[in-house]
């Protein structure tokens, strides 16, 4: 069969031949023809396609346009809460008995959850609202098709460009300038919140004092000045309770979580609070079965932080920092439920299994003259997980 060269244009997009423009043809067709085309090509008939707003600049129009603003604006102002109360917002806690402190302390964490949840709300509404209002509803039908197994061609990246242009204008987003400005400052301000939420960690400089038991590098086990004696300390559940620990407290094999205390401490239940919440403290003391004391292999230059068969480890996993709460007696292993991250007591804390890849830091303790334990001096190492300038 003999083909003329108009012919050669009939292949379609569709299973079935369709009359197709040359490209000067393509070229030379409005963005409203080249839509007609492309719904013929692809076997759509568009059945009802009508405009929401046949009357341009009705008061109910204009009244839509202000509903969707205001919705984008109150997105706007609960992101600036957002920041505002992860920035100002007091959140360093407060014993109970600073009532008025402890108050606004207690409100730092809803009023991020709040301020944050109602910017996220804001904007959806806003924009399922714009959707239902201003959005042709259109009804069309198309018939299935692979494009005879070819890929597309010119005509059709042509008038798929062609339709999402016709959808924006359609839309009438374009000249609502209203919405526009709205949205992108609601939506400007909430991806602000985002970004500013994972820094707001490094709002503190770690390293503006070194030598602080703030820093990174330090704990609340540094002592506040030359020659300070700090207690170790259980938790009785009573913060203000002054609960200091003997040898004999322990038995062989048992496990204990305790926590820093200083004679200047004793009549300051702010601080003995502060004490017990803070997150670099916790340590495991442990006292070892004769048996097993006899098999310890000790870390090199850490020969002498025990104390007898009482050892005591910084009780955050050097994995992510999760509280390594359990200890297996039998197998001498300190376990973090987390990750799952296995310590052997019995070789300085190593990491045996799990993935943890540093060993916990060990507190160097002794005994005071008054019988109870004390830590020598804070961890000669970073607690915790890595982090860019550690060494360890």
């Amino acid at each position: 069969m003999e083909h003329s060269e108009a012919g050669s244009h009939n292949m379609s997009s569709g299973n079935g031949p369709e009359q197709r423009p040359s490209e000067e043809e393509l070229a030379a067709m409005s963005r409203d023809e080249l839509v007609r085309l492309g719904a013929k090509l692809d076997g759509v008939e568009i059945v009802n396609y009508p405009d929401p707003w046949p009357v341009k600049g009705t008061r109910a129009e204009k009244r839509a346009q202000r509903v969707v603003a205001l919705w984008f604006v109150l997105a706007t102002l609960a992101g600036l809460a957002f920041l505002a109360a992860l920035i100002w917002w007091p959140s360093e806690y407060r014993p109970p008995e600073d009532e008025q402190g402890h108050f606004w302390y207690s409100l730092y964490t809803p009023m991020l959850g709040i301020t944050l949840g109602v910017a996220v709300l804001s904007l959806a509404v806003g924009g399922l609202l714009y959707t239902k209002r201003f959005i042709p509803d259109e009804l069309a039908v198309q018939e299935r098709n692979d494009n005879m197994g070819k890929g597309s061609d010119e005509l059709d990246r042509k008038t798929i460009v062609a339709h999402l242009t016709d959808a924006g204008e359609r839309s009438t987003f374009g000249r609502r300038s209203m919405i526009k400005r709205t949205l992108g400052l609601g939506a400007g301000v909430l991806g602000l919140g985002t970004v500013a939420l994972p820094l707001a960690g490094f709002i503190k400089n770690p390293w503006k004092d070194p030598e602080s038991p703030d820093s990174l590098a330090h704990t609340g086990w540094k002592p506040q000045y030359p020659g300070e004696i700090v207690y170790l300390r259980r938790n009785t559940g009573d913060p203000q309770e002054i609960s200091l620990v003997r040898p004999e407290d322990l038995d062989a094999g048992a496990m204990e979580t305790v926590w820093p205390f200083r004679e200047s401490e004793r009549d300051d239940p702010e601080a003995l609070s502060a004490a017990l919440k803070r997150s670099d403290t916790p340590v495991m003391l442990i006292r070892l079965r004769p048996e097993d004391a006899d098999r310890v292999v000790k870390r090199k230059g850490q020969e002498d932080f025990n104390y007898g068969p009482y050892y005591a480890y910084s009780k955050i996993c050097t994995h992510v920092g999760c509280p390594t709460s359990l200890y297996e007696q039998q197998t001498n292993r300190a376990l973090c439920p987390c990750h799952q991250s296995q310590f052997d007591i019995l070789q300085y804390a190593k990491p045996v299994f799990g993935p943890a890849t540093r060993a916990l830091p060990q507190l160097p303790i002794t005994v005071h003259s008054d019988g109870y334990f004390i830590a020598r001096h804070d961890f000669i190492e970073p607690i915790g997980p890595g982090y860019w300038e550690r060494k360890s």
